[in-house]
């Protein structure tokens, strides 16, 4: 009887182009990272040029500096992606930004700022990839929202901006599909990276930061952002061909929702 399945597991994304936002630090990094691992031909698009010029020489892609909190900065940052590598195959929104921590700080402004910065570029980006994908019979959209979409926590405006973007996946991801696009979401819960936000709460209070630890992380220990990336180069590749619609948390069991 023949082996069903092959010792190695090739994704298939040897020379697909992807776009990856917010993609000099952190968990955006570590996508792009993972998607140039796999032979992808990558652009990384963030606001500092610096910043994406040395990434993107890193990963032998393409470095784009653009604002995608702007109209102009999305087409600015697809034109440019296809004019160096081609018509992007692969999105990969990772771009999130916070507004308020608490309701005593969170008012009409905060929530149009969170939806601003999380959802809306997301909602650009793809809106100006789709028609490509869907002619070309192949696509791939990834969210990237957060543990705090998929059930309450966090900074408010934040959690409901999250939990748009996971509405959104759904439902465009139901649109898509005849066409050969799929369209996911990943969750991360507390991930940690030199510079990000859990490395200056640990320097600054390394005790509470040990209890949140112990009472929050079944594992023991934050989330890596290599671990989010490995989610999104396999969601992104031929093997996850039934997997649309969804959002996966990778979280080491942090969070507490039954769906």
């Amino acid at each position: 009887m023949p082996a069903m399945y092959s010792q190695a597991v090739d994704l298939g994304l040897d020379g697909r182009v992807a776009l990856v936002s917010a993609a000099t630090k952190g968990i955006g990094l570590a996508i792009a990272q993972a998607l140039a691992a796999e032979g992808a031909r990558v652009a990384v698009v963030a606001r500092t040029s610096e910043d994406v010029q040395r990434v993107g020489a890193e990963l032998k892609g393409h470095g784009v500096a653009a604002d995608l909190l702007t109209t102009a900065g999305c087409q600015a940052a697809v034109q440019e992606t296809e004019l160096a590598l081609g018509p992007i195959e692969i999105l990969v929104n990772n771009l999130g930004t916070r507004a308020g921590s608490s309701w005593q700080d969170t008012g009409p402004e905060q929530f149009s700022s969170a939806f601003a910065g999380n959802l809306l570029p997301a909602a650009a980006l793809t809106e100006l990839v789709l028609p490509g994908m869907r002619e070309r019979g192949w696509g791939r959209v990834i969210v990237i929202s957060s543990i705090w979409g998929r059930e309450a926590g966090g900074a408010p405006a934040y959690n409901a901006a999250k939990a748009a973007e996971i509405s959104f996946t759904r439902s465009l991801a139901r649109e898509v599909a005849a066409d050969g696009v799929t369209v996911n979401c990943v969750a991360p819960g507390s991930i940690l990276w030199a510079g990000g936000g859990w490395d200056r709460r640990q320097k600054a209070d390394p005790d509470g930061i040990r209890e949140f630890i112990e009472g929050e992380m079944p594992l023991g220990r934050f989330g890596r952002p290599q671990e989010v990336a490995d989610l999104v180069a396999f969601l992104c590749s031929g093997r996850a061909s039934l997997i649309n619609g969804a959002c996966i948390p990778v979280d080491g069991g942090q969070s507490r929702s039954n769906i």
